[in-house]
């Protein structure tokens, strides 16, 4: 997690108006602001792929999630992203939301807790993805 914070005095903000262009202020501006959210875009992408690079049981029964019907009326299409917590036996033990439309996420929800891994010898943290689309 990076934390940045930007702090001015009056007095430095005042030398370095008379003694910059405005041009190069907002350039300068601009450069830090661009290098902040990359600097922050770049590690949130880090953190990513080590929590989905965790384990990859194999899914020996999945069961597909029935789409919302206000959902469907309503055209909402999307992706929910969840943790399973799966058990050594493959049973869902555990689900945590990580994010997707609220209309979507129940019915995933659902769906998943039914869904079965293969067995391991200890419990393992599953990265999960379900697209609905009303087509």
């Amino acid at each position: 997690m990076v934390t940045i914070v930007i702090f001015t005095t009056e007095s430095l903000l005042g030398k370095l108006q008379m003694s910059v262009p405005p041009i190069m202020l907002r350039r300068t501006t601009a450069a830090v602001l661009a290098l902040c959210t990359m600097l922050t875009l770049t590690s949130a992408f880090s953190i990513a792929q080590q929590e989905q690079s965790e384990s990859k049981r194999k899914i020996v029964n999945r069961v597909v999630p029935t789409y919302p019907d206000l959902a469907r009326r309503m055209n909402v299409k999307g992706i929910v992203k969840l943790e399973a917590v799966v058990s050594s036996n493959g049973s869902v033990k555990s689900l945590e939301l990580k994010g997707g439309h609220p209309l979507l996420s129940q019915a995933a929800q659902n769906a998943i807790l039914k869904w079965r891994w293969e067995p391991a010898s200890h419990e393992t943290r599953e990265p999960v993805e379900v697209r609905f689309d009303p087509r």
